[in-house]
């Protein structure tokens, strides 16, 4: 099975990111660096803040290049 690159996932929440429409406004980085590091790979480490801290920052994404849905129905 081919892996994604882009797509991030732990038992709670899965992210994708799309570079082609990202604006680099670089908010994710400058808000939650915990999860959104510049020189660190993988760039995104959703075990850096707790799931709904990072749909908070997803949900400011100005191009929508950060995307993700959850892996279970509720988080706590």
């Amino acid at each position: 099975m081919e892996t994604n690159a882009n797509v991030f996932s732990n038992e709670e929440i899965t992210v994708t990111y799309e570079p082609r429409c990202c604006a680099n406004a670089g908010i994710c980085a400058k808000q939650l660096s915990d999860v959104f590091r510049h020189s660190v790979i993988p760039w995104i480490d959703l075990d850096g803040a707790q799931t709904k801290a990072i749909i908070n920052q997803i949900n400011k994404c100005p191009s929508g290049a950060l995307k993700y849905y959850l892996n279970k129905k509720e988080v706590a």
